[in-house]
């Protein structure tokens, strides 16, 4: 005794006027049909995780920009208002060596303070591509749900 003929699926599909259009499809075709559109539906997930990636890392680049930029300007104005300081000061106490020291703690306070901004900036910076792991649980949810 032999089974039904399951070689070839009927799909039946309405037109918006209504009418039945049946078409036959092998399992073949269907499987193949699943299996483009597995992967058309994997490089879009994979073109979605490159975007976010870039998107993360021109927003790294820039907070680096930003550090080095002020680094480099603020370096000069430090420098000649250090000097400046420290000249004033050895006036006061009669001193070169005093007076580079009290310089010296004062932007090494000022170095501290910065670095601490700067690595809560850099904490904000976000790698993993977030809205990727997202819609990858949510394809993972659906196929559970379409093959049960």
């Amino acid at each position: 005794m032999t089974g039904p003929d399951v070689s070839a699926v009927r799909v039946t599909q309405s037109s918006p006027a209504g009418d039945t259009d049946v078409t036959q499809h092998s399992v073949g075709e269907l499987v193949k049909e699943v299996a483009q559109d597995l992967t058309k539906l994997f490089n879009q997930e994979l073109e979605l995780a490159k975007l976010e990636v870039k998107v993360e890392a021109k927003k790294a680049g820039k907070t680096a920009g930003a550090f080095g930029g002020a680094g480099v300007a603020g370096y000069f104005a430090v420098l000649f208002a250090s000097l400046t300081l420290m000249f004033a000061l050895a006036t006061l106490f009669n001193s070169f060596v005093w007076a580079a020291l009290v310089v010296t703690v004062l932007w090494a306070i000022v170095g501290a303070v910065l670095f601490s901004r700067a690595k809560k900036t850099a904490a904000q910076i976000n790698p993993k591509p977030e809205m990727t792991v997202q819609t990858l649980k949510e394809d993972a949810q659906w196929a559970k749900t379409r093959s049960s």
